[in-house]
């Protein structure tokens, strides 16, 4: 299979000829799709390759358009007029493949888009394409996206996400007008999914009530079925949580398929170099050290420890904390006992046979580093982050 993609620079076209790519060369298997070649076109393509593409093409991809333009004309020529030639082009060689165009919601001249010049250019596109179909019987897949937002989204451009998330990571000043306005956001990942669909053959299919999406099976239009509702207010408090991470190591709540799981990638796509990388606290003593290194308000906190030959740290235990100790480098015996028993249990650890070690409610334990000249590295799981008002810690030796 042969794909054309246009405005294949942008920010869809990006990501989805990356896709493309990795099935393509074999990175990605899990499409079950086999792809020859990715022609990319776009305003700095010499324009005779497009005639070569369009012979070529096994499926057009038309993500060309225009946006932020410097007149109101240039609306219809990069989204009309260009669409008009490409599908002319295809009628002169002959070539029905299926075409996709990328639509806006504000082709719906609904509402706030109503006198929008943008959605008349990208509704005259849309009635284009049907036309065009209906003449030649090539499939035609319209999508009317809503906003778009993930990595490489242009700030000041393509959303109002890209551009929150670029000055926030920045330290730069943001502007909300109105905390409770509402969007509907889909993000990149889940919009190359439905293109990857399209290209099997198996794209979602809907009719529109206003701006709401009806999904039919044989709709005229076509959609992404994944978006998320959220407020500017929750994108804001959301991106200020992802941007004090690093100072209170609290990883915020990221479910599968969750907007902020989405946004909290988005946002990291936007850090400046000098804030890739962060210090952590280290807490040095002749023993060695003892580092936390991320919590969790659920699921507690994980803490790297560091024991210097013949050192033996611990030696306490807890009524309701429990945690998973897991030896990663050098050779160390851990020891337990019920408090109130005699009986002591032991488990000789090392980083040559990784595994992980219940540290028990109501067991006193310890770490001992069996080596002589090398330090012992422990990765340390507690159930709840250290709260130095209610330490749950109690000394006695095993």
């Amino acid at each position: 299979m042969n794909i054309l993609v246009t405005g294949a620079n942008g920010f869809v076209g990006k990501n989805l000829c990356c896709a493309l790519k990795n099935i393509r060369d074999n990175k990605d298997k899990t499409t079950g799709l086999t792809i020859e070649n990715v022609y990319e076109y776009d305003v700095d393509t010499a324009p005779e390759l497009l005639l070569e593409y369009v012979k070529r093409a096994d499926f057009v991809f038309n993500l060309a358009g225009v946006n932020r333009p410097k007149s109101q004309d240039e609306f219809m020529q990069g989204n009309r007029d260009f669409l008009d030639n490409l599908l002319e082009l295809l009628k002169s060689v002959g070539n029905t493949c299926p075409v996709m165009l990328s639509s806006s919601i504000q082709a719906s001249l609904l509402g706030r888009y109503k006198e929008s010049d943008y959605g008349r250019s990208k509704l005259a596109g849309e009635e284009l394409l049907f036309d065009y179909s209906k003449k030649t019987g090539a499939k035609a897949l319209v999508y009317r996206f809503p906003n778009l937002f993930g990595k490489w989204s242009r700030p000041n451009y393509n959303s109002a996400v890209a551009t929150f998330c670029n000055n926030i990571a920045n330290d730069l000043p943001i502007q909300v007008n109105d905390r409770s306005t509402l969007l509907e956001l889909l993000y990149i990942d889940d919009l190359v999914d439905e293109m990857v669909n399209a290209l099997k053959g198996e794209e979602h299919r809907c009719e529109y009530d206003g701006n709401d999406v009806i999904p039919i099976e044989n709709g005229r239009y076509c959609y992404a079925p994944i978006t998320h509702k959220v407020t500017l207010g929750e994108i804001v408090d959301l991106l200020e949580e992802f941007k004090n991470q690093p100072n209170t190591l609290v990883l915020p709540e990221i479910p599968k398929g969750s907007f902020s799981k989405k946004l909290y990638s988005t946002y990291l796509s936007y850090l400046p170099k000098e804030k890739i990388s962060f210090p952590l606290k280290m807490n040095v003593d002749a023993r060695g050290s003892f580092t936390e290194l991320l919590k969790s308000e659920k699921c507690g906190q994980v803490s790297i420890n560091i024991s210097k030959p013949g050192i033996t740290k611990g030696q306490h235990w807890h009524n309701t904390k429990w945690e998973f100790f897991i030896v990663v480098s050098g050779h160390g015996l851990i020891e337990l006992r019920k408090i109130g028993d005699d009986e002591v249990i032991r488990f000789e650890v090392s980083g040559e046979k990784i595994e992980a070690i219940h540290m028990l409610p109501g067991y006193t334990h310890n770490i001992i580093n069996l080596s002589e000249n090398q330090d012992l590295v422990t990765v340390m799981w507690a159930n709840e982050s250290f709260d130095p008002n209610k330490p749950d810690t109690f000394a006695e030796t095993v």
